[in-house]
């Protein structure tokens, strides 16, 4: 048992992180606001639709207004520090759907922005129940006429958001990303599994470098046949053979991934190209090993080959994504892959240990492959 505490370790963080990745809801949100536009000047009102909200629950002890509804609900179009406009009503209709209106002052709060230029504000919805959520896509409004001057341009928007205006919430959730929805859970696969695939493969080619390092003779014992040398290259294979593993998985989520965020399957977007061929690239480590039929030139041919395919493997995934600039995934352009625009502290909760408990596991199965082919070795040397 102590010898296997760490294999123990790996399963449970993996259900750990399946059980809560999956069963922890994410935060309140917008999926649709209606209409999208709006006119200086005029009152608008949005029909909005929200996404796990529960606008009409409330706590026993609070007031309700004459719908029911837990009262304080409120909303805001922000403009910038210390720049919105306050919903002048706001009616709730049922646990997703409430209608906002706002009176649009007669000049956005932008004195460079000229007349017929648009500009997209976010909107911001504050509820007991659910706190405070930002729908990033919010409203367009055009602006009709040039305003004179700043103060004229920011009059009517300097209500603001006071202290103690925004409601908060202690319940444990995900953040809500409008393109990815649900499928924000896959962090948890797609990615936790290409980083276990890095470290497995960085054991692979230590084990490869081992095995070049490793003197030519047969270290034999009473209780092996098996030198030592060769333990590295059989050490080696199984790591490299996980790692696989663990790319072909890391593809087929992200490829599944894709379809709901993307479109489709298949973008041929610069991320999914070069990690294709990554994983291609040592999938020539097998067929290599296959085509040599003398032991030691093989295993000698493929720790080569496998510190080769390893040192092209980190160019492919980060480095070529991160300078073409045109990926769709996160990451590329400067923008910093998992920063605070892609993970929040409770995903965090999960999306570390989660990387631990595959990369445990990957460590174990490797062991286990590792053992099937010493006792096949040994068979095989005992029979010839």
């Amino acid at each position: 048992m102590r010898q296997n505490w760490w294999k123990i370790l790996g399963v449970l963080l993996v259900v750990y992180g399946i059980v809560f990745g999956m069963l922890v809801p994410l935060k309140p949100n917008l999926v649709s606001v209606s209409p999208r536009s709006a006119t200086p000047g005029e009152s608008v009102t949005l029909e909005v639709i929200g996404y796990n909200t529960s606008f009409l629950g409330a706590a026993p002890d609070s007031g309700r207004d004459e719908l029911g509804a837990r009262a304080g609900a409120k909303a805001w179009v922000r403009a910038g520090d210390g720049l919105a406009i306050s919903a002048s009503e706001v009616k709730i209709k049922d646990d997703r759907r409430a209608t906002l209106r706002f009176d649009i002052p007669s000049y956005l709060p932008d004195a460079e922005l000229e007349a017929g230029e648009a500009k997209t504000y976010p909107l911001i919805l504050s509820t007991p129940n659910d706190g405070s959520f930002v729908d990033a896509v919010g409203i367009t409004i055009r602006q009709a006429n040039t305003p004179p001057d700043t103060e004229t341009a920011n009059a009517g928007w300097t209500g603001g958001i006071a202290k103690g205006d925004l409601y908060t919430s202690d319940k444990m959730t995900f953040p809500y990303r409008g393109l990815l929805g649900e499928t924000i859970r896959n962090t948890y696969f797609h990615v936790s599994l290409w980083f276990a695939m890095m470290f497995v493969f960085i054991a692979a080619c230590t084990y490869a470098v081992k095995y070049l390092r490793r003197s030519r003779g047969q270290h034999i014992t009473e209780t092996s046949i098996v030198s030592y040398r060769d333990r590295a290259d059989f050490w080696s294979v199984a790591f490299t053979s996980v790692g696989m593993l663990f790319g072909i998985l890391g593809l087929l989520t992200g490829a599944l991934w894709a379809k709901y965020t993307w479109g489709s399957f298949w973008s041929w977007d610069i991320k999914q190209f070069t990690t294709l061929i990554a994983l291609l690239i040592y999938a020539g480590y097998f067929a290599l090993r296959a085509a040599i039929q003398d032991p030691e030139q093989r295993a000698r041919l493929s720790a080569s080959y496998n510190i080769f395919a390893f040192a092209a493997l980190i160019p492919l995934i980060y480095i070529i994504p991160r300078i073409s600039g045109n990926s769709l995934h996160p990451g590329a352009a400067g923008n910093p892959a998992l920063g605070g625009e892609d993970l929040d502290n409770t995903m965090r909760m999960i999306f570390y240990p989660i990387i631990i408990g595959w990369t445990l596991m990957g460590f174990w199965m490797a062991g286990i492959k590792y053992r099937l082919t010493v006792a096949q070795e040994k068979l095989d040397l005992r029979h010839s």
